[in-house]
């Protein structure tokens, strides 16, 4: 299969992913242009953690391909991933919890020189100034959101060409949710690409550029953000509509 347009960022190609005997994505394509905010939304259990976990590398593909900028990653093991620019914001934020805000930070920068740390440091502070009053409190007595904040800020530590955001707004009140796409949307406005993959279907696609549904390991729609927000299916499906 011939890749795709040079702008693509991301290609995903007949991707399958099993545990055991289960098969959790079933030939997943799909694709993410550089700068672009892609969402993937789909119901519990469809594969949209699955997906992310292959992506970064997590989880071992069974079958299929991934290229990042060109390069097929399929095969290479978490830790080049990151290296070569994918950072995973995982489910449940996954905080370490013992220890301080700032060594979080320290931590997400592991792949990057004493000065990018610093740089990054600062630009994590001055993102979420709540970060800077707490650097010295254990990450684990922190508030939900503020927990989310602190992952999305140790993810962008090892400055990504990819980020890779997982149900960001899990477990969160509505104004906290609320911040949190405030969040995604500045990211984007930064040239970050963004593929985020959130059950709160509407906020999800109301500011994506494209959209694709999920069920059952299969890609089932994809579209314009807008689009899929008013598709009466995903209405039905998703939005409670």
């Amino acid at each position: 299969m011939k890749a795709g347009p040079p702008d693509m960022l991301l290609e995903v190609h007949g991707l399958v992913t099993r545990y055991g005997r289960i098969e959790a994505l079933k030939g997943v394509d799909l694709a993410v242009a550089e700068g672009e905010l892609l969402a993937l939304v789909g119901g519990n259990g469809a594969g949209k953690t699955t997906l992310l976990r292959t992506i970064s590398g997590v989880q071992p593909a069974a079958s299929g391909r991934i290229r990042f900028a060109g390069e097929d990653i399929s095969r290479l093991p978490a830790a080049r991933r990151v290296r070569l620019g994918i950072a995973q914001v995982p489910e449940g934020r996954q905080v370490f919890g013992p220890m301080s805000v700032a060594d979080n930070l320290v931590l997400g920068g592991h792949t990057r020189t004493k000065a990018e740390i610093a740089e990054g440091i600062e630009r994590a502070y001055t993102m979420f100034p709540i970060l800077a009053e707490r650097r010295l409190q254990a990450a684990g007595t922190l508030s939900g959101g503020q927990q989310q904040m602190l992952a999305i800020a140790r993810a962008l530590m090892a400055r990504p060409r990819l980020l890779l955001l997982d149900e960001p707004s899990m477990g969160l009140a509505p104004l906290l949710v609320q911040e949190i796409f405030e969040t995604v949307k500045r990211l984007k406005s930064q040239g970050v690409t963004i593929f985020l993959v959130e059950q709160n279907a509407a906020a999800a696609l109301a500011i994506a550029d494209r959209g694709y549904v999920i069920e059952t390991g299969r890609i089932t729609m994809q579209d314009s953000g807008p689009a899929l927000l008013a598709d009466e299916r995903v209405k039905a499906a998703y939005l409670g509509i």
